[in-house]
């Protein structure tokens, strides 16, 4: 019987989901600190630049389209030290930007405030604010349900070393209505994450630590009503260092926290997950790592109910870093988790998002020998991404061996005649065929 190959491409080997990874930057140090997907399909970036700008590192604001082109970026800060920690798209279709902005005071001399900056929906800016007095910052902004925003951060003591967790409540315009600050007596604390609660008050995460500072943190959490008057507190955690980063309000009424938290055996941080309910009480919590270092820094709950965190990790010695990704059921067993980034290189996950598709995505940074860049990766929604690897073809067939054959849907069934398959080698190359019988 006489068989007839029709070879239709060779290609790199690729899965089968819907993903990519991009990067973004210059020649000097670039970063990653908050993704958010945006009504037209595609995903806006904020995070900082040394590459660009006016100073020693301004904010970055980069838009991309669904598939992670460019289509526009803006840098925002003067001639010193700007950094932007948190975007959220607003209503009327504008960013809402927070960080922290450096500048020279006649009288305090230098001064590190809140900065918030409100841009329309090409990155023009229509106005900024600055809040606080010197050593304030602003790590996390939401909008709320009145038109105005939510910060929270902390706001440091000049003299004492102390801080307090900051938040502060403006109108559409950014001019503040009023502001608080919390913390625990003779304690340092700060607030890295708030979401405005259903109840039409504030849940906010960070940690808190005994002053003059000693290695031991503890995740706080707190709830604040509408008026900024603190409802209850609670913390987290066992001697050393546990730190919240992410707090989101779950559909039970309960929050979902993750962060990092001590590994006592031998010292490292390990991923931290705590389940509360609507007073904060405890119901579960979980740790997820490895030999080495990990940490979440952003969590949110999926369309199906269970939770996505995204963070990194050391999976192959201390100090190198990749990306990771963890799917958790609501109790907080792991469904899946996926790994990012070369083995050489250090790549960390600072926000993630779930898309419209059911993927995510999730933003930080890469750091190559000569500079740092922008980070942004795609995954479906089991956290593949499609093109992690490239390998340069033509390669001798005599030099691949034949690992499985698939068919186009990558199923190992080649019983049936006449139908596409795909050859798959142990060097990462692909043949897709059809065998005429």
């Amino acid at each position: 019987m006489k068989h007839l190959y029709i070879i239709l491409f060779v290609l790199p080997l690729i899965g089968f989901g819907q993903g990519w990874e991009q990067t973004f930057g210059g020649n000097s140090t670039d970063w990653g600190s908050s993704v958010k997907p945006t009504t037209d399909g595609g995903y806006v970036i904020l995070g900082g630049t040394y590459s660009f700008g006016n100073g020693d590192s301004d904010l970055y604001l980069i838009k991309t389209d669904e598939n992670g082109e460019e289509e526009w970026f803006k840098t925002f800060g003067d001639n010193e030290m700007d950094q932007g920690f948190c975007i959220q798209q607003t209503t009327d279709g504008g960013y809402i930007i927070c960080g922290t902005t450096n500048y020279w005071d006649q009288v305090w001399g230098w001064d590190v405030l809140v900065y918030l900056i409100k841009t329309d929906e090409n990155g023009e800016e229509e106005w900024n604010q600055t809040y606080g007095s010197d050593g304030s910052v602003g790590y996390s902004v939401k909008q709320t349900t009145d038109g105005g925003y939510i910060i929270t951060g902390n706001k440091s003591y000049v003299g004492n070393g102390d801080s307090d967790l900051y938040l502060i409540k403006t109108n559409e315009n950014g001019e503040q209505e009023w502001d608080q600050t919390y913390g625990i007596l003779f304690n340092s604390d700060v607030g890295y994450s708030v979401q405005q609660t259903n109840d039409g008050g504030y849940i906010i995460t960070g940690y808190t630590y005994p002053s003059p500072p000693q290695f031991q943190k503890d995740v706080f959490l707190i709830k604040i009503n509408g008026n900024g008057e603190e409802e209850w507190s609670q913390t987290f955690g066992e001697d050393y260092e546990d730190v919240g980063y992410s707090v989101q309000q779950t559909t039970d009424g309960g929050y979902i926290i993750t962060g990092t938290k001590t590994n006592q055996e031998n010292f490292s941080y390990d991923i931290y997950v705590i389940k509360t309910n609507n007073i904060g009480e405890e119901e579960w919590s979980q740790t997820f790592g490895g030999e080495y270092s990990d940490m979440g820094y952003s969590v949110q709950i999926t369309t199906d109910g269970n939770y996505i965190i995204g963070g990194y990790t050391e999976p192959y010695q201390k100090d190198k870093e990749d990306v990771i990704l963890i799917k958790i059921d609501n109790e907080g067993n792991e469904l899946w988790s996926q790994t990012y980034g070369e083995e050489d290189i250090d790549e960390r996950g600072q926000s993630i998002q779930q898309t419209s598709d059911g993927g995510y995505i999730i933003t930080g940074f890469k750091q190559f020998i000569s500079n740092t860049e922008v980070y942004l990766i795609k995954t479906d929604s089991e956290g593949n991404v499609t093109n992690t690897s490239t390998i340069e073809l033509p390669i001798p067939k005599s030099k691949r061996e034949l690992v499985k054959t698939t068919n186009i849907l990558g199923q190992e069934n080649t019983t049936i005649k006449n139908q596409p398959l795909i050859e798959i080698y142990d060097d990462g190359s692909t043949e897709k065929k059809i065998v005429i019988e």
